[in-house]
Formats: structure tokens, C-alpha cells, sequence
């Protein structure tokens, strides 16, 4: 619930679905959100580096809820009726194939989380994998990446390329049914691990996903500044082990002066 004495936002309320580009370039996003706006926003963000659509993540001494078991639906079931249907973002879709999950698996999941926004009439975008960055990992990289970012990975770099493909194809069938957006980033945005936007492509990113929400771009973009960005990226999700401790994190993790809050799931 909100924190005693703080007035919900008028803006727009987004809910924001993903891992580590999500993580990475949060200051940005809530930054464009607010200066689109004009106004304060209300961000309800489940992400985190390795995280899961429908398992216990774990990267490093952290582990994290899944994205659909996390507390955020709760978060959004009792927030008091009005006419602010969330904008949603779903995206960095992937991780749960280095964990062993199954594209139809994995397909699921997103389904589950997109029909729960659509649910509370949101409109929600999607991003597809980033194939064609995928494409371009050859054997040598292909094991520096999964050493460095999932050890525990038994695939092949084959493997992983067709479970890629299986899965960024359902994706598209389940934006057609569903009738979503799902937004495509080019190859070139990614930097060497293939799966990373650059950050220098974030804010690009995230215009797009603007834009297809609906949000008019305003003569001049609002930037995160650096007091926001430690801020943000010093923030805790309600929900967290670390080193095997459960740790407890109330809700808004954020509140700005503009209104505007952050919630972390």
C-alpha cells in the first residue's frame, strides 16, 4: 500500500516486466515516463539481473522471486479503482531458457503475465528476443558468456539458438492473438554478450516504447539525473534472499517530488 500521507500520482501508471535491461535502464525510463507525463507516475517494476518469468531466480549471494509469484500482483489488486489503466512493458524474455525451461514453457508464462495486464486493461507491449544479435554468437563466445553469466547451463550454443527461434516465434503468435504490440531492437544495439542493449540505446528503447503506448514524445526529454540513478539503482525489491537471508523491503521503494513512486517486486 502507499505510504501514510502520500497522495497516488495523477499520471500514468506503467507496470514494467523484465531482467537486467530493464534493471539497467530504469533511471532512464522513469525518467522519459515523468517528463512525458508532466506529472508524477506510479512504476511497478519486477525485474533484476537473471530473473525468471515462473521460477526462483538466483544470480551470485541474490535470489529472487518469479516474475508471476513476486508481490507486485497483489500490489495492483489493491490499489483503489480509477480510470488509470496501466501501461505495460514485458521484456528481456529469455533467461528461462539458460535455465533449462522449454519454449512452450517459457511462452506460457508470458502468456499468463500479458492476460493478467490485459486483465486490468492494460496495454501492454512486448519485445522480441534479440535474434539477430543471437545469431551472431559464434562457439568461443558462446561458452564466455554462459561461464560468466550461467554456469549451470548444460545447452548447446545450438541449443540455445533454436530454443531462441521456438521461442521469439510463439511470442509473436501470442502478440497476434492477444492483440499486443511487440517491438523488435536491432541487432547492432547489442554489445558483446549478445543480450544486453548498449546503453547508449537504451533511451532509444525505451522512445519506442513510448511511443507505443501512445505517449506524445514533449518538445524537450526529461533525463534521469545522477542523484535519481543512485537513488533507483540503490533501491530493494520487497522481496529478496541475500546470502540466504530473507530480507523485507516496504512499498513504494521510492517516492519522488513530483509524486511520482517506484515500486520494486
Amino acid at each position: 500500500m502507499a505510504a501514510p500521507g502520500v497522495t497516488p500520482p495523477a499520471g500514468p501508471r506503467l507496470v514494467l516486466l523484465g531482467a537486467s535491461n530493464l534493471s539497467r535502464g530504469l533511471p532512464r525510463l522513469v525518467a522519459e515516463a515523468r517528463g512525458r507525463a508532466g506529472t508524477g507516475v506510479d512504476c511497478f517494476v519486477a525485474a533484476g539481473h537473471g530473473r525468471s518469468y515462473g521460477a526462483t531466480s538466483r544470480v551470485g549471494w541474490r535470489r529472487l522471486p518469479s516474475i508471476l509469484g513476486c508481490g507486485l500482483w497483489r500490489a495492483l489488486d489493491r490499489l483503489p479503482a480509477d480510470d488509470r489503466a496501466p501501461l505495460a512493458l514485458v521484456t528481456d524474455v529469455g533467461n528461462d531458457l539458460l535455465y533449462g525451461f522449454a519454449p512452450d514453457q517459457v511462452a506460457a508464462w508470458v502468456a499468463t503475465a500479458v492476460g493478467r495486464l490485459q486483465a486490468l486493461g492494460g496495454r501492454v507491449v512486448v519485445t522480441h528476443l534479440p535474434m539477430a544479435s543471437i545469431a551472431g554468437i559464434g562457439p568461443l563466445r558462446f561458452r564466455g558468456l554462459r561461464a560468466c553469466y550461467v554456469p549451470g547451463c548444460r545447452l548447446t550454443l545450438p541449443e540455445v539458438k533454436a530454443a531462441a527461434a521456438a521461442l521469439d516465434e510463439r511470442l509473436a503468435a501470442l502478440a497476434r492473438e492477444a492483440g499486443v504490440t511487440i517491438l523488435e531492437a536491432p541487432g547492432e544495439w547489442y554489445g558483446l554478450d549478445a543480450i544486453h542493449v548498449r546503453r547508449r540505446r537504451l533511451d532509444e528503447l525505451w522512445h519506442r516504447v513510448h511511443a507505443a503506448w501512445g505517449i506524445a514524445e514533449p518538445e524537450r526529454r526529461r533525463r534521469a539525473t545522477v542523484g535519481e540513478w543512485m537513488r533507483i539503482g540503490s533501491a530493494a525489491a520487497e522481496v529478496r534472499v541475500l546470502a540466504g537471508r530473507l530480507r523485507l523491503r516496504p512499498q513504494p521503494a521510492l517516492v519522488f517530488a513530483d509524486g511520482s513512486r517506484v515500486w520494486l517486486y
